[in-house]
């Protein structure tokens, strides 16, 4: 292998190959619990697309393995290194190319902060909306590997709604370009929006042209406890008969409000023991309308406490509470995140299949959802060590999966497939449709060099 390194060397400026076996590992797994994982042969860091193409023209006429890497804050090993391949970080290509107010749009490279280009806009009062819990860390480029979403998706979409074009590498070391600057256009097949969520799969995206929209009105914050989740579960099917859609419709079970109280003393489980967050972004007197309307749905279904906040700070705090619930899970045990996504009005039935397999399989189970659109995200702490409790985890994580698909959902709603959901992804798919995939990654990575392993079994 010391011949290929040393031609990475050669087609990359100085400093820019690490080998150092140390570093090496540093880049070897994403943030999946349990998921395997190899050290790769060489890390190489491009800063522009060209580089990245020539990486990728010599490791597809040497068959080696080439994985795609942002900040490595994925969740289902999408992104864990394959023994002696070739990572590509992203790190370095981490400028905004440009913003453009008139046309509303971004140009930037995959290793951009998502945080730092929501920051960017709003300088333009632009909104970029897809808003995953990682956004303070993870990159646009990963966001669009997996098609993350957010708290804000129940209304404003994932990242395939807001990328309108892409540069990307193939697996033969070809740049294209797809996709298009327009605010609309019809002509040929939709390739861009093929390779968001492909998982680094099918080619190496190096720049994305995405979508902005004009800042947000003042949102309505509507809270309220509930005794349980089937009761919670209830005031969401409520909401969405409703016919109103909140900017955000957030769940946290008492095992998460707890994480976070013994973690940060916040007095989230005062309330109750099931908390709903809602917020309501129309403008003017609309906006207040709708957030009465949640509120009365919150109090059909049995909420033991509901109010609409008008201290935008206390509301400020839940949300942030919110984001805190994984690390504090993570300071109990190993955490399985899970995240499959049910119909909307059978996330009821979703919460009480999760409450069930947690007791017949003897784990612990934190719910976390994106409730909103379905997006549920059980979460199962097993202590460290305890290899018992990892494989009664591991049976579990599998009967959710099979559970949401047998509730007409899917077995990933933002996560990614990675290496974790191939089993679930093989049964929600028919062979006819997992076929076309080997297809279509056949056309763009004939060498099959383009995180191999992953996503589908090949």
């Amino acid at each position: 292998m010391i011949r290929e390194t040393a031609e990475l060397e050669r087609l990359l400026p100085p400093g820019r190959v690490i080998t150092d076996p140390g570093r090496r590992s540093s880049f070897a797994h994403d943030e999946a619990a349990g998921a395997p994982y190899g050290v790769p042969l060489a890390v190489v860091q491009p800063r522009e697309t060209a580089e990245v193409a020539a990486v990728v023209a010599y490791c597809a006429g040497r068959g080696l393995p080439v994985v795609a890497r942002g900040a490595g804050t994925g969740l289902s090993g999408g992104a864990n290194a394959i023994e002696d391949c070739v990572v590509v970080s992203f790190a370095q290509m981490d400028r905004i190319v440009r913003i453009d107010p008139d046309e509303r749009l971004a140009v930037v490279q995959p290793g951009v902060v998502n945080d730092d280009l929501r920051t960017a806009c709003a300088k333009h009062d632009l909104w970029y909306p897809p808003d995953p819990a990682s956004a303070p860390w993870s990159t646009i480029g990963g966001n669009v590997a997996t098609n993350a979403g957010g708290v804000c998706c129940v209304k404003y979409g994932v990242t395939r709604d807001y990328v309108l074009g892409l540069e990307a590498v193939t697996g033969r070391g070809e740049v294209v370009r797809l996709g298009r600057q327009t605010a609309k256009g019809t002509a040929g097949y939709e390739l861009a929006g093929l390779l968001v969520g492909s998982e680094g799969t099918l080619g190496l995206v190096t720049e994305i042209t995405l979508r902005l929209r004009g800042a947000r009105a003042p949102e309505h914050t509507v809270v309220g406890y509930f005794d349980d989740l089937p009761t919670a579960g209830r005031a969401v099917a409520n909401v969405v008969a409703s016919g109103v859609v909140p900017s955000a419709l957030e769940l946290v079970d008492r095992y998460c409000l707890r994480a976070v109280d013994e973690w940060k003393n916040m007095g989230l489980t005062d309330g109750g023991n099931v908390l709903l967050l809602a917020r309501c972004d129309a403008p003017g007197a609309a906006g207040e309308e709708e957030a009465d309307t949640v509120r009365a749905c919150f109090a059909a279904a049995g909420a033991s406490w509901s109010a609409r906040s008008s201290d935008s700070t206390e509301a400020e705090t839940l949300f942030a509470a919110r984001r805190l619930v994984y690390p504090a899970l993570e300071r109990l045990g190993l955490v399985l995140s899970e995240d499959v996504c049910v119909p909307r009005m059978l996330v009821p039935r979703m919460l009480a299949h999760i409450e069930r397999i947690a007791l017949e399989q003897g784990v612990h189970i934190a719910s976390l959802a994106h409730a909103g659109d379905g997006n549920l995200h059980p979460m199962l702490v097993v202590p460290r060590g305890d290899e018992q409790a990892m494989a009664r985890g591991r049976a579990a994580f599998e009967l959710l999966v099979d559970q949401a698909i047998a509730l007409g959902g899917t077995v990933t709603g933002e996560h990614g497939v990675g290496l974790l959901k191939m089993r679930g992804l093989g049964r929600e798919l028919s062979p006819a449709v997992l076929d076309l995939h080997r297809g279509i990654k056949k056309v763009l990575d004939p060498a099959g060099i383009l995180n191999p392993g992953k996503v589908f079994a090949p």
